[in-house]
């Protein structure tokens, strides 16, 4: 896939304040400090598209993207920052959530997993909840040249292998690193196939 277009579209505090568009929506998220915002940008190829902070934690809303006139990209908020409120951390876990279940537009959720850690139980409970809701998604390892490609690719072997103790069926993965656009191609094509299947549901006008 070729990306032409890429640009902000809106951000919404509830779902029900999503677009009123039908076009595929493809979620990104992960726990905070994961690199969300680097790994947006590297695919879109525009640099200050989704904001990068050095303070985790930063995205509170539902941030759409519109890409080539065709899909959305969709931003949500990092889960398992500490320092939050309990409050906050509830309306952040609700607003996923529901975003998450309610969103017809949802075609699939891509989970966003620092490839140089042991599987953490955070990312775990939530990959797990995913799984029972029976939403699609797909796990995206991130900052592989952190550790050079081999280490990476046994890492992420690890980690899944890690699934198998309650996962009959694993998720399909992705290895990636923004510096170096490793796994750009692998995940623009995945979501690119997922589209043409769409269409080819859909009824001919």
């Amino acid at each position: 896939m070729d990306i032409k277009k890429a640009q902000f579209s809106t951000s919404s505090p509830t779902v029900s304040k999503c677009p009123n568009d039908t076009k595929p929506e493809y979620a990104f998220i992960g726990r905070s400090n994961v690199g969300k915002s680097s790994l947006i940008n590297m695919l879109c190829n525009h640099k200050g598209l989704a904001k990068t902070s050095a303070t985790p934690g930063k995205t509170l809303l539902i941030n759409h993207f519109i890409i080539n006139n065709e899909w959305y990209l969709v931003d949500l908020p990092g889960y398992g920052y500490a320092q939050r409120s309990k409050t906050v951390q509830q309306k952040l876990r609700q607003m996923i959530e529901s975003y998450i279940l309610q969103r017809e537009q949802l075609v699939n959720v891509f989970v966003l997993i620092d490839i140089r850690h042991d599987q953490q139980k955070i990312d775990r409970e939530f990959i797990d909840w995913l799984g029972q809701s029976q939403v699609p998604f797909t796990i995206v390892f991130t900052k592989a040249d952190k550790l050079g490609l081999n280490k990476a690719k046994d890492n992420a072997k690890k980690w899944m292998e890690a699934l198998s103790d309650t996962w009959e069926q694993l998720p399909p993965y992705i290895i990636t690193s923004s510096p170096k656009a490793t796994g750009r191609d692998e995940l623009l094509n995945y979501i690119e196939e997922i589209n043409k299947s769409i269409a080819q549901q859909e009824p001919k006008k």
